[in-house]
């Protein structure tokens, strides 16, 4: 696996080996030794999640507050979304910026969010399932989320009309009075 930390170092875009040939491909989707040595995450991941959605569903900005804070590693096996995390922790030099990368089943790429950054996306296709795993229980009382379209943000979403949002993600608030993270 080969890890490229994006403008925001702590946020790595993983690309695995993958072995192709006429039959198909294999890939090791996760190496617990190797995921350590391209992330310097050595804790346990605890749930797995797989979500299924259509073209133009945006999902997010969600995150959970300490001590439920969750690292997330994504892929995307059928499909294409645009991914993107911010940095919601307090004191970081790079508090309120984003980074977002595309992830397919075919670019076979992933994506670790650490603990400390909000996590959205949209679906580019007609559909797109996403497996995720997850450093902590998903705890609904912990469960916060931003405003995916918040100017201050300013994410540079890959859609010409409105997304399709859950009626909890319309209820995101504003990144000025979001709770953030500790340093």
């Amino acid at each position: 696996m080969q890890g490229t930390k994006l403008a925001i170092a702590d946020v790595v875009l993983i690309t695995p080996r993958v072995f192709e040939d006429e039959r198909g491909f294999f890939m090791e989707s996760f190496n617990a030794r190797d995921f350590e040595a391209t992330t310097g995450f050595s804790g346990a991941f605890v749930q797995d999640n797989h979500s299924r959605s259509v073209k133009g569903v945006l999902r997010g900005l969600h995150y959970q507050l300490a001590p439920h804070a969750q690292g997330k590693l994504l892929r995307v096996v059928q499909g294409a979304i645009f991914d993107v995390a911010v940095d919601i922790r307090q004191g970081s030099p790079t508090l309120g910026k984003w980074v977002g990368v595309q992830l397919s089943a075919d670019n076979k790429q992933q994506l670790w969010i650490p603990p400390g950054f909000a996590h959205g996306f949209l679906v580019l296709t007609d559909t797109a399932e996403v497996l995720y795993k997850t450093t902590e229980f998903y705890v609904p009382a912990s469960e916060r989320c931003i405003a995916w379209n918040d100017p201050q943000i300013g994410i540079n979403w890959p859609c010409d009309e409105a997304p399709q949002l859950s009626a909890k993600d319309r209820q995101g608030v504003p990144f000025s009075v979001a709770e953030l993270m500790q340093a």
